[in-house]
């Protein structure tokens, strides 16, 4: 993957040190900004990876979804709401598919008015690589151990808890 350039300090502490003069919930704020930027950091990494393939890791999302899928395919409504993207992103995400045969778009059989997403055959083979090379990767979180990925999962469903996602 790309080399970054280190910043010669830590951004989010010197950016907590800053917020703690003018603000409250300093940890609060740590935290989430934390959160925020290993998101990009992480995204970006796995972005890199997929672009061979013609992916960025919210598409291979929509094909490992509909991998995972009782028939290989969901409606667009379904992906959205699973992958918690606006109806716009799926959209785009599903044309993109489709333009590079790894999904079909196909008429709901009950719902005429809903579509729906189906994988190819080149879309698992596509999904599959992609996948090897994620895992391989350690899914870019290889600075922390299994159990401390089990321990920062645990740590975060109470909050995706709290904000309705389950």
């Amino acid at each position: 993957m790309a080399e970054r350039n280190p910043l010669p300090f830590d951004p989010i502490e010197r950016a907590a040190r800053q917020w703690s003069q003018h603000h409250p919930e300093t940890a609060r704020m740590r935290a989430v900004t934390s959160l925020m930027r290993v998101h990009q950091l992480v995204l970006t990494d796995l972005d890199e990876r997929l672009r061979p393939l013609g992916l960025t890791f919210a598409r291979y999302e929509v094909l490992v979804l509909l991998s995972f899928s009782r028939h290989g395919s969901l409606s667009l409504g379904k992906i959205g709401e699973r992958l918690q993207v606006h109806a716009t992103s799926v959209t785009s995400l599903v044309q993109r598919l489709a333009a590079a045969g790894l999904i079909e778009r196909r008429p709901h059989p009950h719902d005429g008015r809903a579509v729906l997403a189906a994988l190819t055959e080149q879309g698992r083979q596509t999904m599959e690589q992609a996948t090897r090379l994620i895992t391989d990767s350690g899914f870019a979180l290889t600075s922390l151990s299994e159990e401390e990925c089990d321990q920062l999962s645990a740590l975060l469903r109470r909050p995706r808890a709290a904000a309705g996602d389950f």
